[in-house]
């Protein structure tokens, strides 16, 4: 029988890919031409308020990696993960709200690349609000169920680290994406979430 900590190792690495999605809203792309003032504004505004989130998944990241290298109980686990997965959930969903609230940027199909975006971080909020529903009905009283429940997150986890950062990807396409690398809180929210992954 696999114990727990094996299980929640999968976990673990399933969740560095979740790092991805932040990494994708951070402006990683090259950079390129000077972009108008509105546009670096528009950058601005998301950067900084995706810096304190991208944070907040890490160190819900770094919560789940810390718990499987300790001799840890099913309780423990449990409580952990619930509670990382409820970060996660808040702040993919302050990242929504962030990308909303800054409005379109000003680039052919904006509004529409920015609609997609919140939709697919409220879609991602949503998935880790219910993993935790998830993880907080695991049956910690037989190790076994419990070992069993949790590989079953992880897959779900994986699935969900995988899918689902095109319309990211899109948002920050082109002149969107060079205007973010020059900002340096998207610089900062970027190696916040490269550094989960390790």
């Amino acid at each position: 029988m696999e114990g727990t900590n094996p299980v929640n190792k999968k976990l673990a690495a399933a969740l560095s890919g979740g790092a991805v999605l932040v990494l994708a809203l951070s402006g990683c792309g090259g950079s390129g031409d000077d972009t108008d003032a509105k546009l670096g504004s528009w950058a601005k505004q998301v950067c900084l308020a995706v810096q304190p989130q991208a944070k907040k998944i890490e160190a819900a990241n770094t919560a789940i990696q810390k718990e499987t290298s300790d001799n840890s109980t099913p309780e423990q686990v449990r409580q952990t993960d619930s509670q990382a997965f409820q970060d996660m959930s808040d702040a993919y969903k302050a990242i929504g709200a962030a990308v909303n609230s800054a409005g379109a940027p000003d680039v052919d199909n904006g509004a529409t690349k920015q609609q997609n975006a919140v939709k697919e971080l409220n879609d991602i909020s949503a998935s880790y609000a219910a993993l935790k529903k998830q993880v907080d009905g695991l049956d910690i009283k037989d190790q076994a169920k419990f070992a069993d429940g949790l590989k079953g997150i992880a897959t779900s986890l994986d699935k969900l680290s995988t899918s689902g950062n095109d319309a990211l990807k899109t948002l920050e396409e082109g002149d969107v994406g060079k205007a973010m690398t020059k900002q340096e809180a998207c610089k900062s929210a970027s190696a916040a979430a490269s550094s989960g992954t390790a």
